[in-house]
C-alpha cells in the first residue's frame, strides 16, 4: 500500500506545478546528470572533478562558455559529445524542451495550461506545442549540417581530413547555432583570426541562432514575395534592431580601438581589423567566440563598456542566446519616443504597443541590472584573495554581465576566482538563460494562487507620481 501512496503523491506533486517551476525543475535535474557524466572516468581525466563537472554542465545547458577545463584535453570524445548533446539540449530552448516534455507528465492539462505551455514557447495562441518543437529541431538540424559541412570542406582545411576535422567541424557548428562559444582549443578561434570562410560561416550561424525559430521561420515562409508589409512586426523590428546593433559593434569598437592606441586592432591591418571588429560584435551577443585575446590589456576600457552593452542586450526572443532580447531595448526605446511627443500610446512601425508588453520590459531591465549588480557586489567582496594581480571591477562586472547575459566571453577571471565566485557565476548563468521574470514566477506562484486572484480582482484609487 505504501508504494503505490508514494507514485500517487509523486503523480499529484507533478500535476501541481506550475510551468515556471517545471522548467526550473527539469533544468536543475539535466544539470546534475550533465555533472554525474562529465565527471565520469569515461568522459574526463581526473583533473576534472565533480565542482569542474559541475561548473562545465551549467555552462552548457545555459550555452555559456564559460569554463574552468579544457574541453579539447580535460575532456574524451565520448565527454566532448555528451557537452555538445547539453548545448544542443540548453540551445534549442531550455523551456521548449521542458514544455515538450510536460505534456507527458501532466496529463488531462486544462486549456489554461496548455495555454501558459504554447506561452511558454512563445507561441501567440493555442498551437501545438510538439509541431512547434519539432520545426524547431527541424530548422536547427539543417542548418547546424550545413555550417559543419562547409567548415570541414573549407574552413578547418589545416586540420588532417577524416574523424578530427568532422568533429570539429560539427562541434563548433552546434556550438556556434546555438551561441554557445564552447572550443575545442583553448584560443577559442584566435588561430582563424584571418579565415573568411570560418569567420563568415560561424558568425552566421550565430545570428541565425540568435534571431529565434519564429523569424527565420517567417523568412522562410515569405521567401517568394520577400517583402516588407509581409513579415510580422515582430521580424521587422528583431532584424532592424540586431543589423543596427552589429553596425554600432563593429564601428565602435574600430573608434574606440582607433583611439586608444596599442590594443590588438591597431597592430592589424584594416581588412583584418574589419573582419576582427565585425566578429567580436557578433559574438558578443551571446555566442562568445573570440579571434583576438580579450583582456584589460588587449582592449580599451571603452571598448570593453562597448562590449557589455552588446552582451547585456543580447539575442532576440525565441533564439538561442541570452540577454534581455533585442525586442525590450526596442519597447523601451520606443515608449522613450512617444514620451517626449507627449503621446499617450507606445507605436511602433504604426501598431499600438499593450501596455503590458511595455511593462514587461521595464520589469525585465530592471530586475537584470539588480541582479548583475548584486553579482558583482558579491564578487567583490569576495574576490582579490586568489590570483597574482587584484582583480578590477570592470573585470569583475565583464564576467558577471558575461555569465548572466549567458555570452561567456572571459577576460582571464573565472580560473582566478576561488569557488564561492564561482559558485555566483553558476546561479548567474542559470538565472540568465531561464530569465529572470520566470524565475521570480516560479518562487511568486508557489504562494496561494486564490489569494494572487482575488488581489487581481481589487482596483485602487489613481494619483499623480512626480518622476
Amino acid at each position: 500500500m505504501a508504494l503505490p501512496r508514494a507514485i500517487h503523491r509523486t503523480q499529484a506533486w507533478h500535476r501541481r506545478l506550475t510551468v515556471p517551476q517545471f522548467t526550473v525543475v527539469t533544468g536543475l535535474l539535466v544539470i546534475t546528470l550533465g555533472t554525474l557524466l562529465l565527471s565520469s572516468p569515461l568522459c574526463s581525466s581526473t583533473s576534472v572533478g565533480l565542482w569542474e563537472a559541475l561548473f562545465t554542465a551549467t555552462s552548457a545547458v545555459t550555452v555559456t562558455g564559460l569554463t574552468v577545463i579544457d574541453v579539447g584535453k580535460d575532456l574524451t570524445v565520448v565527454g566532448q559529445g555528451v557537452l555538445a548533446v547539453m548545448i544542443l539540449v540548453g540551445g534549442l530552448g531550455l523551456m521548449a524542451i521542458t514544455t515538450f516534455l510536460q505534456g507527458f507528465v501532466v496529463r488531462g492539462a486544462s486549456l489554461r495550461r496548455r495555454l501558459d505551455r504554447g506561452q511558454t514557447l512563445d507561441q501567440f495562441g493555442v498551437g501545438g506545442v510538439g509541431g512547434t518543437f519539432r520545426s524547431i529541431a527541424l530548422t536547427a538540424a539543417v542548418l547546424i549540417m550545413v555550417g559543419a559541412v562547409v567548415l570541414y570542406t573549407y574552413g578547418f582545411s589545416d586540420l588532417p581530413a577524416g574523424g578530427e576535422r568532422l568533429w570539429a567541424s560539427l562541434f563548433h557548428s552546434i556550438s556556434a547555432y546555438n551561441n554557445a562559444g564552447f572550443g575545442l582549443w583553448n584560443d577559442s578561434l584566435e588561430s582563424y583570426r584571418t579565415n573568411r570562410v570560418v569567420n563568415a560561416v560561424i558568425m552566421l550561424l550565430i545570428v541565425l541562432g540568435g534571431l529565434g525559430w519564429r523569424v527565420t521561420s517567417d523568412l522562410w515562409s515569405n521567401r517568394q514575395r520577400l517583402k516588407r508589409r509581409n513579415l510580422s512586426l515582430h521580424t521587422r523590428l528583431v532584424l532592424r534592431t540586431s543589423i543596427l546593433l552589429i553596425l554600432i559593434g563593429t564601428f565602435g569598437l574600430l573608434l574606440t580601438e582607433s583611439l586608444s592606441k596599442g590594443h590588438i586592432l591597431t597592430t592589424m591591418g584594416w581588412p583584418e581589423r574589419l573582419m576582427s571588429a565585425l566578429f567580436e560584435s557578433v559574438s558578443a551577443r551571446t555566442a562568445g567566440f573570440t579571434t583576438v585575446p580579450l583582456s584589460e590589456h588587449s582592449v580599451s576600457d571603452s571598448g570593453l563598456l562597448l562590449l557589455m552593452a552588446l552582451m547585456f542586450i543580447g539575442a532576440s526572443p525565441g533564439g538561442t542566446g541570452g540577454g534581455i532580447k533585442t525586442t525590450t531595448v526596442a519597447a523601451l526605446m520606443a515608449a522613450t519616443r512617444s514620451t517626449l511627443r507627449g503621446q499617450d500610446d507606445v507605436v511602433i512601425r504604426h501598431r499600438q504597443i499593450p501596455d503590458k508588453v511595455v511593462l514587461r520590459a521595464v520589469s525585465i531591465v530592471m530586475a537584470s541590472l539588480m541582479f548583475v549588480l548584486v553579482m558583482a557586489l558579491l564578487l567583490a567582496l569576495t574576490t582579490n584573495q586568489n590570483g597574482e594581480e587584484p582583480l578590477t571591477f570592470l573585470e569583475l562586472l565583464f564576467t558577471c554581465i558575461s555569465a548572466f547575459a549567458t555570452v561567456g566571453m572571459d577576460l582571464g577571471v573565472t580560473e582566478q576566482l576561488g569557488r564561492f565566485g564561482q559558485l555566483i557565476l553558476v546561479v548567474g548563468m542559470f538565472v540568465g538563460r531561464l530569465g529572470i521574470l520566470l524565475l521570480l514566477s516560479a518562487i511568486w506562484e508557489s504562494f496561494d494562487r486564490n489569494q494572487l486572484q482575488r488581489q487581481n480582482r481589487i482596483g485602487y484609487p489613481r494619483e499623480d507620481l512626480y518622476v
